[in-house]
């Protein structure tokens, strides 16, 4: 994900200046039109819609934001597997697989960790693991078939097609976001609010600007939130931890290369 396009600090600014001048506008209105308020009942349903709307969208994003953590802890155990069905092999091939497979895992760890920054780095990280995978399928596959035992072969290219998939798998998670027009319907929805509350200030001489500013930063902080769970490599919230996963599955792999060395 470009982070020029998911830019939090642009979009919570917009969102809260917004917030803001709809108040003004719609106390301003109100005072022009010297309105009682405007309907109580026709307020609340918007405000209703508008609570609905963050609660489902807050709901949805934390559901994505634990998928995702889930995956990662799939992938740490795939790889570990399929590690672990490379002992079945002829000893002979045992040591280059698993050399490539720990430079496959490494791939995988700075695929991500730079996927964030938008640099290519990740793509050649993603691009090497891809390189890999086909390097690692070939070479086990043909192992197992010289091993002339149908149950290994079934049992490393089970665990290597899981680990394999896995990646897609994961793929389709970072790029799984709702559509944009839910984003447009928060901003919509939230600024109508906003001109309505302000709306049903004319008994006020003055606008409230405590409650405003409060009422502004609350809402835009809520919806800070639901955008940092949807891209979670992006801003504050952050998937990384659990990435330490991979690297204590890579750290065992080398750790096991070195005793049997």
């Amino acid at each position: 994900m470009n982070p020029s396009i998911f830019n939090p600090w642009v979009y919570s600014a917009v969102l809260f200046i917004g917030l803001i001048l709809c108040v003004f506008v719609g106390f301003q209105l109100g005072k022009s039109s010297r309105a009682d308020g405007g309907s109580g009942a026709l307020n609340g349903a918007v405000f209703g819609l508008l609570g609905l709307l963050l609660a489902f969208s807050f709901s949805g994003a934390a559901e994505r934001f634990q998928h995702r953590r889930d995956l990662i802890t799939e992938e740490a155990n795939a790889v570990g597997t399929a590690y672990l069905r490379l002992d079945l092999l002829p000893a002979a091939q045992q040591m280059a697989l698993r050399q490539k497979m720990q430079k496959y895992l490494q791939a995988r760890l700075e695929t991500y960790q730079h996927i964030g920054n938008n640099t290519p780095a990740a793509l050649d990280a993603y691009q090497r693991s891809v390189q890999l995978q086909q390097q690692i399928w070939t070479e086990a596959i043909l192992a197992a078939q010289h091993t002339g035992n149908t149950a290994i072969l079934s049992l490393v290219s089970r665990a290597l097609n899981a680990m394999f998939d896995i990646t897609t798998t994961r793929i389709a998670a970072t790029r799984s976001h709702p559509p944009k027009i839910i984003d447009f319907l928060l901003f919509a929805l939230s600024w109508i609010s906003a001109l309505l509350a302000g709306y049903g200030m004319t008994e006020h001489k003055r606008i409230p600007w405590l409650q405003v500013i409060i009422f502004s930063a609350a809402l835009t902080v809520t919806i800070f939130v639901i955008r940092d769970l949807e891209y979670p490599r992006l801003g504050f919230i952050r998937v990384d931890s659990a990435d330490q996963l991979l690297v204590e599955t890579l750290q065992g792999m080398q750790t096991s290369a070195i005793r049997s060395s």
